[in-house]
């Protein structure tokens, strides 16, 4: 079952977020923006890719911060994460919630684990991946992998976790 269904997430930011996933690479900047986040790329130290906090220049109220010195692809996925918390976990937002490189924070391990497959479903959906993996082959190589690694904007291994060849 998709976290999208989850009781947790409001019916009308799933269909938002249901909505970006159509295409690819999903904005997620852009689908931040239109559940109200603001998103800003800062300076933040080595072993913290992102964050989520509490702002009041925020329609929704919750500012996500993402480490601007990380690979593209990581800033992505930070954003997906960290609108995975917004969307699953906001009541326990509190004054922040800081992700380290392993995605770790104060939340419990289940609610980071929650946190990081929301997001890749959010930036690689499984349908629209396992259609573009048929488009190209169907095959599970290397090659193939890469390709879609580029064609969805994530990094390899993410893409190998999401075909299941980790």
């Amino acid at each position: 079952m998709s976290l999208l269904a989850d009781n947790r997430v409001r019916e009308n930011e799933a269909e938002i977020v249901r909505r970006y996933m159509s295409s690819f690479p999903v904005k997620v900047g852009e689908l931040a923006n239109e559940l109200g986040l603001k998103v800003v790329r800062a300076p933040m130290p080595p072993k913290i890719s992102g964050l989520i906090q509490p702002s009041t220049d925020a329609p929704a109220g919750f500012e996500i911060r993402v480490n601007k010195y990380e690979m593209p692809e990581r800033q992505r996925f930070t954003v997906a994460h960290e609108i995975a918390h917004y969307l699953l976990h906001r009541d326990d937002i509190g004054a922040g919630v800081v992700d380290s490189i392993m995605y770790r924070s104060n939340l419990t391990s289940r609610k980071e684990t929650e946190a990081n497959r929301l997001a890749a479903d959010i930036v690689m959906p499984a349908k629209v991946v396992g259609r573009e993996l048929e488009r190209i082959g169907g095959r599970r190589t290397d090659e193939a992998v890469e390709k879609l690694a580029s064609m969805f904007r994530v990094s390899v291994p993410a893409m190998k976790v999401r075909l299941g060849v980790a």
